[in-house]
């Protein structure tokens, strides 16, 4: 187990480096002066020289990207140019956030996408297979950020149940309290980003239940008089590894943040950062705020593949 733990982690690294280089070009392909937002419209030709040699844009590509990467190695993402605050502490805040709600939507989907899927496949063809079937299909086909705008008009506007907006009480950012107080903000973007991880693992569930029960050795188990209680329990311990994987993937998906959900919210998460940096060109905090994420997902994906070999030894042997 801990050669395999170290065999992943040293590919971990090739795949870490090629996703610093991606987000450290994919920002620069875009169109505009990223100096723009900070730059007033009449700078004289020696302050825009200046600004551009105090963040470093004055040096080719490579230049930057080696003293942006050894900057990253110890911990320094730069100043954003729209705020002049660490670009750390500015995503740093976003990501707790994000990770508060993308726990929680997880859940939430994993634990209705389980019970979906468990059970349209281990009742398939019956009623219950095509009610939880339709299900999954909902969850997965409809827009989220519509979803979300139809549960603050029900549940906001007419009902007046739960806040539309915000990470909490008065505008505040801080999304970390257990205070009801702050919770109540949570819900609504929390089911509305857990629908479509809710419909991906109650099918990739359903088809892996259904496939399991057609093994041989259900057959046998069931030969030898083993309820079916026992049967279940052993579906359930054969399709857990599966059912792992596919909750760390859609948790490292949700840990990105949805651009359009936390703008409907105003959740201040890493999608409602990244809104913002796009609109106001900062380089900085986009990069910053690209490579935390694509960094989360390298990593929770390596954590994923550990505990996936523990729980099934078929996937160290391949």
């Amino acid at each position: 187990m801990l050669v395999y733990a170290l065999k992943r982690l040293l590919a971990m690294i090739p795949v870490a480096l090629g996703v610093s280089l991606v987000c450290f070009l994919l920002v620069h392909l875009a169109p505009g002066d990223p100096l723009s937002a900070v730059l007033p419209t009449d700078a004289s030709q020696e302050m825009q020289q200046e600004m551009r040699k105090l963040y470093g844009f004055d040096k080719p590509l490579v230049v930057q990207y080696g003293i942006w990467l050894g900057r990253v190695l110890i911990g320094e993402l730069g100043t954003s140019i729209s705020t002049g605050r660490p670009v750390v502490a500015e995503v740093g805040k976003a990501v707790m956030n994000s990770i508060i709600l993308a726990a929680a939507a997880t859940a939430i989907g994993f634990f209705f996408g389980a019970l979906f899927g468990f059970v349209a496949g281990y009742f398939r063809n019956s009623w219950i297979d095509k009610i939880a079937s339709f299900l999954a299909v909902v969850g997965v086909s409809v827009p989220h950020y519509w979803l979300g705008m139809v549960l603050v008009i029900c549940f906001s506007v007419w009902l007046n149940w739960l806040p539309a907006t915000g990470g909490g009480p008065g505008g505040s950012s801080d999304a970390r309290s257990l205070d009801w107080e702050y919770l109540k903000y949570l819900v609504l973007p929390a089911i509305t980003m857990s629908v479509i991880p809710m419909g991906i693992i109650a099918r990739t569930l359903k088809a892996l239940v259904a496939e399991i029960l057609n093994q041989e050795f259900v057959q046998g188990l069931a030969a030898k008089g083993l309820d079916d209680r026992g049967i279940f329990r052993h579906v359930v311990k054969n399709a857990a590894p599966t059912a792992f994987a596919v909750m760390g993937l859609q948790l490292g998906y949700l840990l990105g943040g949805s651009i359009l959900i936390e703008t409907v919210f105003a959740w201040p998460g890493t999608g409602f950062l990244l809104n913002s940096a796009i609109f106001q060109r900062d380089l900085p905090l986009l990069q910053g705020t690209i490579l935390v994420l694509a960094s989360f997902f390298v990593i929770l994906n390596l954590i994923v593949d550990i505990a996936q070999a523990a729980l099934d030894p078929r996937v160290k042997r391949s």
